[in-house]
């Protein structure tokens, strides 16, 4: 900040001797005030005066003692003692005044902006923080305390590697390269440990300062703490790519690691390995022992693969793979061999100190590239041959035998698993509907949704053929996804969402077993904008049985959402009404093996008649399935059944063709 500007005497009057400048000495008292003279003519307190000295607004020279010395003429011009003339006086007097209270405004302004930004960064939970060229710290905000478990004080001259964790070695080296070729870095995550040991992952922001010739001078930028974020990540990630019971790598993780051996071109062999009669286990010792021995099972497996330089996966159920990279026939055999005598050998006590002591498993073998160079034809034949262990005896493994009966099998499958590729990469999937009536009115009151494929020559090929396969070939979550879908898309275009009439569409075990897919479900069903209530899901009983656990799971947070249940083909499987208590479903479908006999087989008959009454009971709704004569339709009503569904009412029809017709076609009044 400059002086204040000296008053100019006018044309032919008398010069005076210049005021020094600061830091000059002052040779004569007679042209100069001491600054307690200058407080008492000018009325201002002596500290303030000061202040303006340091701040630049009103000036002072300095004795060799140091003493502030001011210019007699310039104080004398701002209390008007000078020899100016009055009109010279005031106006010089208005406008040194005038530059006055101006330069009092900026430094004003200056000083609430550089508090404003002192409290901002401060506060901040953020860490603010600067550094030199070589990246030693030279300022740090109080956020550094949490982040390093230093004060700021304690931290400047030092730099973010003295804190890097051993893995974050090269990846900051990878940090400092990009920013010196970019001059900015967002969103690079590190990892860190604290001066009281304490890990933390850190997010940076980070721009580099550079002199005129592009030199680095230092750098700036943010940082902050994001350990529980990046923690949360990991664990979803980790969720996605893990069995939930046993925390071994799923089937996604098992795929990544095939796909990334046959993209390189190596060699290797894939084991999948199945436990023989573990059902037994189930029936006799409870789901939760066979929950306990799945786990002690693959712990034992583990250790063998990890020692064998393989990796265990857990497909499901009671399924293992074991991957064993770079491996060939004779070696693929010999850990097959050791596998099988690892659980032979392997002692299971159950909760109540029963001893299993017979376990047995069958094993498949596949070579890649030989046995298969794509993922899907390689897991087909691993499958093949598992599958020719278990009929062969079990208790074995089998080799895949191109030459084999198994092989007529292959190609099957790896047709089917084109042609269901290019149907939904085609959008070929088609929905279709069939009516659920009333039966005492035969009034529709429900319908529901069947898929079909159009094959290429316009026709459509049936569920029948094609959904078993594609569970098998990981494909039926999203067949079901794009069921789903279409069904949700149809009700908001056709103007029936938010109807009374609900729509029963059947789910594939597979989907609802698996985590990942279960969350983009939900999440497409929360932003449809369908009534929930419209729509109901409904599993076999063989499915719902087969996982528990998952199944009650899942119906849980389809109820919470709104939407019901059904549970379909029941009397097909284990037909336990104990079960049945336990499953909150809203419908019980029965399986149209029993109706279609129901006038001829006694049996059927007490079967339906008791499934009936349970259910009415358990305050459940019953829908017979395959209803197609009055003899039928008859039977049922004397039983008390409610609904029906069948060719008798009506055959299925395209869902975007459908009438809705208030009474359901082709019935006669029985």
């Amino acid at each position: 900040m400059s002086h204040i500007k000296q008053h100019r005497p006018r044309p032919g009057a008398a010069v005076k001797k210049r005021v020094p400048d600061r830091g000059a000495r002052v040779g004569s008292s007679e042209m100069e005030y001491t600054i307690q003279q200058v407080s008492e003519m000018l009325g201002i307190p002596i500290q303030k005066l000061r202040r303006w000295d340091e701040q630049g607004v009103l000036v002072a020279g300095r004795t060799h003692g140091g003493h502030r010395r001011y210019s007699r003429e310039l104080i004398d011009r701002l209390t008007g003692s000078g020899p100016a003339t009055a009109n010279d006086k005031d106006r010089e007097l208005a406008t040194i005044r005038k530059s006055l209270a101006e330069k009092r405004r900026i430094i004003q302004l200056l000083l609430d902006s550089e508090n404003r930004y002192r409290d901002l960064v401060e506060t901040s939970h953020d860490l603010i923080w600067t550094t030199d060229a070589q990246g030693r710290f030279t300022y740090l905000n109080a956020a550094a305390q949490a982040i390093f478990g230093l004060a700021p004080k304690d931290l400047i001259g030092r730099c973010f590697f003295d804190f890097e964790a051993g893995t974050s070695h090269l990846s900051n080296r990878r940090f400092l390269a990009t920013l010196k070729r970019h001059n900015e870095v967002k969103h690079y995550v590190t990892r860190l440990v604290t001066a009281r040991g304490e890990d933390r992952w850190i997010g940076i922001n980070a721009r580099a300062l550079a002199d005129e010739n592009g030199g680095m001078l230092g750098i700036r930028g943010t940082a902050r703490d994001i350990t529980e974020e990046h923690l949360a990540t990991m664990r979803i990630e980790h969720l996605a790519l893990h069995d939930a019971l046993t925390d071994l790598p799923n089937r996604h993780s098992l795929q990544r690691r095939v796909e990334a051996a046959l993209q390189a071109g190596g060699v290797g062999a894939l084991l999948f390995l199945d436990i023989d009669h573990f059902k037994y286990v189930n029936d006799n010792f409870g789901h939760r022992t066979g929950d306990q021995l799945i786990v002690g099972v693959g712990s034992v497996l583990c250790d063998l693969a990890r020692n064998l330089d393989g990796e265990l996966f857990r497909l499901g159920g009671d399924e293992f793979a074991i991957h064993l990279p770079s491996a060939l026939r004779k070696e693929a055999v010999q850990i097959a061999e050791q596998a099988l005598d690892a659980v032979r050998r392997y002692r299971f006590q159950a909760a109540d100190n029963k001893v299993i002591s017979s376990l047995a498993a069958s094993t498949g073998i596949a070579l890649y590239p030989f046995h298969g160079a794509d993922m899907l034809a390689l897991l087909a034949n691993v499958d093949i041959a598992m599958y020719q262990a278990k009929e062969l005896g079990r208790n074995r493994h089998v080799l895949f035998d191109q030459a084999s009966e198994g092989l007529r099998s292959t190609h099957r499958r790896i047709h089917w698993a084109k042609k269901l590729r290019d149907a939904l990469d085609e959008d070929r999937l088609v929905l279709f509907q069939q009516p659920v009536v009333r039966l005492k009115d035969r009034r529709t009151v429900h319908h529901e949704i069947l898929v079909r494929i159009r094959d290429e020559g316009g026709g459509y090929i049936l569920p029948g053929n094609f959904v078993e396969l594609a569970e098998s070939l990981g494909l039926i979550q999203e067949i079901d996804m794009r069921v789903v879908e279409k069904l949700l898309a149809y009700l908001r275009s056709s103007g029936q969402a938010n109807r009374k009439l609900r729509y029963f569409v059947n789910l594939s075990r597979v989907s609802i077993s698996d985590h990942h897919w279960i969350q983009s479900f939900l999440a497409m069903l929360r932003d449809s904008g369908v009534n929930p209530n419209q729509l109901v899901f409904e599993i076999t009983e063989t499915a719902a049985m087969s996982e528990i656990d998952v199944t009650l799971t899942f119906i849980r947070r389809l109820k919470e959402m709104g939407c019901r249940f059904a549970l379909d083909d029941f009397g097909a499987g284990f037909s336990s009404f104990y079960y049945l208590k336990r499953f909150d479903v809203d419908y019980l479908k029965i399986d149209g093996s029993f109706i279609r006999d129901l006038a001829t087989d006694e049996g059927s008959r007490i079967f339906v008649r008791a499934l009936t009454d349970v259910a009415h009971g358990l305050d459940k709704q019953v829908i017979a399935e395959w209803v197609e004569n009055p003899e039928v339709l008859n039977l049922l009503l004397g039983m008390g059944t409610q609904f029906g569904q069948g060719f008798l009412f009506q055959r299925p029809v395209l869902l975007e063709r459908a009438a809705m017709p208030a009474l359901a076609r082709g019935a006669s009044a029985a």
